[in-house]
């Protein structure tokens, strides 16, 4: 262990609340959860989202600040301090190697934000005419093998330099420099947006529900995103944690970075969908939304340039409020268990994810017909072994794909396990209560861990591996997948109304039970 002036601390309540919600509000806010709601249905998929950041989302988020404040280590350490000599580390490590796997292609899809963020006060961004001049424009940048790996590089320095300065000096400082520029931009957009002519029906689409529109497989992307959203599954809580002094009320902090971290997704939804609506664009984009739709959108728009900038600016600076907590979570285990000098180790690891990334920022380009299938013979897409999907994938989806869909959940999975079952249960309730005056939902919070959670993380794991396989050569696991999809969603149901009720007429008797 290391001491407190090498690993450090928050200064204060509002630096860490702001850098727990910079993790949480990145990419994954402004561009994935847009696009995934504009696929899923708009408002419907909102309401589906929201129960599962309350039952899944906010349960694992405050287990891991309760196991990174109780142990004040790295995700390695802390599961080794709680349950000693076994295999409990290794969950730890996953999550470190995951955040250094997110990060190496994370940084890529950050890199062209850069780019079209220092592009858009001079006009280039807002004089993409059509969605075809757009798309171009952003082949061009994607594929380009010098302009990828220049933007990678650039924004892996910037992260690595506020890293190096510590907990206080530059995590927590940028965090409260930027989280806040976020918030103003993000709110001058959302009110642009609803004053433009025929912003209405984009209102609409965020606010009207059609149930219509939700399958087994929508809820199921709602509860993978809830889980992605909050940096849960990979131990950033349980290193943002470990930086925790017992004044801090962590049932409180849970809350309020799952609402400012909604709040920011919900924001960013009225930021662009009016806007769409507004000008005849489809809400059901896809990845190319942010990068190919909404330029058009700001060519459109009276003070394009001006607008574009803005939001290409929020945008970094939201990828770069999660890209400091990856890279954190790998440095804490070199800081922790190896003693190495924080400056050296965010210089080292920052050159070495930074190669690790090297094949996501050729995989649009130079390397886009890379695959496993590929090395195994086979055609990418083709045959029984080229159309499974882990299989045809190129390493930048490859990646992405295992970690986002593997990885993360199962860190989560045991954190649940750990917290729910496998750790003393006083402990528990004791680090949660420290610093809160009274954690009233502490049963129901216990029940969430111990019940919801893997019951709904194990559900996801078990399609996505069934997903893999085709339906059109594997028929018979497509139809399972099909009746699985359903029981789910009932035992879903059942599973949480079952622990809710549970709870609340048991009462808060947790704290007496474990003593």
């Amino acid at each position: 262990m290391t001491d407190e002036a090498t690993r450090g601390e928050w200064g204060s309540k509002v630096g860490f609340l702001l850098a727990a919600a910079g993790s949480a509000i990145g990419l994954g806010n402004i561009w994935r959860f847009t696009y995934i709601m504009g696929e899923n249905g708009g408002a419907a998929f909102i309401l589906v989202y929201l129960a599962c950041i309350a039952l899944i989302g906010i349960p694992v988020f405050l287990a891991e600040l309760v196991i990174g404040r109780h142990t004040r280590l790295n995700p390695v350490g802390a599961f080794a301090a709680i349950k000693p000599g076994g295999w409990w580390k290794y969950v730890g490590a996953l999550g470190v190697i995951a955040g250094a796997l997110l990060l190496s292609f994370y940084s890529v899809i950050a890199g062209w934000v850069m780019a079209y963020a220092l592009r858009a006060p001079f006009g280039t961004i807002s004089a993409l005419a059509s969605p075809e001049e757009s798309g171009a424009y952003f082949d061009a940048l994607s594929k380009s093998a010098s302009q990828s790996l220049l933007f990678h590089a650039l924004f892996m320095l910037v992260t690595v330099v506020i890293v190096a300065r510590g907990v206080r000096g530059g995590i927590e400082r940028a965090s409260k420099i930027m989280m806040p520029i976020l918030f103003v931009l993000l709110a001058a957009l959302v009110v642009r947006s609803l004053t433009l002519g025929g912003a209405g029906a984009g209102i609409e689409f965020m606010l009207r529900p059609d149930f219509s529109v939700l399958t087994p497989t929508v809820v199921l992307i709602a509860m993978g995103h809830a889980f992605f959203t909050l940096s849960i599954g990979m131990g950033t809580m349980i290193t943002y944690g470990s930086y925790l002094t017992p004044e801090h009320n962590l049932p409180m902090a849970s809350l309020q970075v799952a609402f400012m971290d909604t709040l920011i997704a919900i924001a960013a939804g009225f930021a662009i969908f009016p806007a769409l609506f507004a000008f005849g664009m489809e809400p059901s984009e896809g990845p190319g939304l942010v990068f190919v739709t909404l330029p058009v959108v700001f060519h459109q728009m009276p003070g394009g340039v001006l607008f574009a900038s803005m939001f290409f600016g929020l945008f970094l600076m939201a990828a770069l409020t999660s890209s400091i907590s990856l890279l954190e979570v790998v440095a804490a285990y070199f800081i922790d268990e190896l003693r190495w000098p924080r400056a050296r180790t965010a210089f080292i690891l920052g050159a070495a994810i930074f190669v690790i990334g090297i094949p996501s920022a050729l995989a649009t380009g130079d390397w886009a017909n890379w695959s496993i299938a590929g090395m195994l013979g086979a055609t990418a897409g083709e045959g029984a072994l080229g159309s499974v999907r882990l299989f045809q994938l190129n390493w930048f989806d490859l990646i992405g794909h295992i970690v986002s869909d593997y990885m993360l959940p199962i860190g989560g999975l045991f954190v649940c396990l750990l917290v729910g079952w496998f750790w003393d249960r006083a402990t528990v309730v004791a680090e949660a209560e420290v610093g809160s005056r009274g954690f009233k939902a502490v049963t129901l919070w216990v029940n969430l861990l111990r019940y919801v959670g893997p019951v709904v993380v194990g559900e996801v794991l078990l399609l996505g591996i069934l997903a893999e396989f085709p339906a059109e050569y594997f028929p018979r696991i497509a139809a399972g997948v099909d009746v699985l999809h359903n029981w789910f969603i009932g035992l879903d149901v059942l599973v949480a109304v079952a622990v809710i009720i549970g709870s609340l007429v048991a009462g808060d008797d947790s704290s007496a039970e474990a003593a």
